[in-house]
């Protein structure tokens, strides 16, 4: 590995020791009558440096608490409910999704949260403050992981007798294999000599269909926009314990750009305080260009008013993009461009047209791929 930390470097935190040390606090705060407190990170771009070295974000130690008073005792109260669920779920070896948690707080009486967004945000917080992944605390997604096709073996258990599986990821007909929330404990067994994560369904199902994985001889990934946590996890895993490149193939928009191929790559400032176990220093950019735009007379579409304010934002504010230039030529040349082009104009030449000639020509030049 070349960047960032081993997969094995995960969260080893003792999780429920950690919930009983706030509340212990908490409790120990009030017999001194003072008011009590929770501290957290702040989770922005503003809280988070970039050095490629490491090949993540990482907090600069910008923090917020969270002080009992008149103003803030639902809040207060909300996140010591959450903290209670999760040790309630780590106890029972049990799990959460994100939506069931919110409809838990409605036994909560007047701490109860009125929509999602405001328990998912308190749940932010709580994983923020004990520095772990929610996963950890027994709260999953809702959303689907990512689909898996191509040269690799996933050794997962058999949940009632607890023996090994092994899963043929390239047995699955029409199908594909689908991530699991939870993957620290998949074993990978493959020959495969690269990940190529893609950023459509659509166009992962083409490439799927077609077996370009035997082509290639490498390993599809399909990210469904901008990947899960359990997506990226899997990715970075597998990138780490079989020392494979990870080529991301994305659309040429800032969108594409900067919320799906950064945040694979380097993490987001909302997640920064586990950005280390989630990112892929790995990866590498191979997917449209402004340059590819061009070369191939690809169609286009004028960018919005939302996408010149992405470029505007990413040049201002993102370490990231401030840390490599190639990234900042890109951009300013998309902004000078004004259009932007998907996966599929490739499709203009054919419908396999990125399978016979694109795909190819690009991975003869892998040192041309943005950082």
């Amino acid at each position: 590995m070349t960047n960032g930390k081993s997969s094995a470097d995960k969260p080893s935190i003792n999780v429920d020791k950690a919930i009983i040390n706030e509340v212990e606090n908490i409790y120990n705060d009030i017999l001194k009558k003072k008011n009590p407190s929770l501290k957290m990170p702040l989770r922005s771009l503003n809280n988070v440096s970039f050095n490629p070295k490491i090949g993540y974000f990482e907090l600069v130690g910008k923090e917020k608490t969270r002080t009992l008073t008149t103003s803030t005792i639902k809040t207060f109260a909300q996140s010591l409910h959450m903290m209670e669920l999760a040790k309630e779920l780590i106890e029972k070896d049990d799990l959460a999704t994100k939506r069931e948690a919110y409809y838990v707080s409605k036994n909560w009486e007047d701490a109860r949260f009125h929509d999602q967004p405001e328990s998912d945000t308190v749940m932010d917080d709580i994983e923020a403050m004990l520095m772990v992944n929610r996963e950890s605390l027994g709260f999953i997604p809702e959303e689907k992981g990512g689909a898996v096709s191509g040269k690799l073996f996933v050794i997962d258990k058999d949940q009632d007798t607890g023996k090994e599986i092994k899963i043929d990821c390239t047995k699955f007909g029409s199908g594909a294999y689908s991530i699991p929330s939870s993957v620290e404990s998949l074993k990978f067994e493959t020959e495969a000599k690269f990940i190529l994560a893609i950023e459509t369904s659509g166009m992962f199902q083409r490439l799927a269909k077609h077996n370009y994985w035997k082509k290639a001889d490498c390993i599809l990934i399909a990210m469904g926009g901008v990947p899960t946590r359990a997506t990226r996890r899997f990715i970075r895993k597998l990138s780490d314990e079989k020392n494979l490149n990870v080529y991301v193939f994305c659309d040429n928009d800032p969108y594409g750009f900067m919320n799906i191929y950064r945040t694979l790559k380097v993490g987001s400032g909302n997640a920064a305080h586990i950005n280390k176990y989630f990112c892929v220093p790995k990866a590498r950019y191979m997917g449209i260009t402004c340059e590819d735009v061009v070369k191939y007379k690809l169609p286009t579409h004028p960018l919005k008013d939302v996408d010149f304010k992405r470029i505007k934002d990413a040049m201002k504010n993102d370490p990231f993009v401030h840390a490599h230039n190639q990234w900042q030529d890109e951009l300013k040349l998309m902004e000078k461009m004004k259009v932007r082009a998907e996966q599929q104009a490739l499709a203009k030449w054919g419908l396999n047209y990125v399978i016979n000639t694109y795909l190819p020509e690009k991975l003869k030049h892998p040192e041309s791929f943005l950082p």
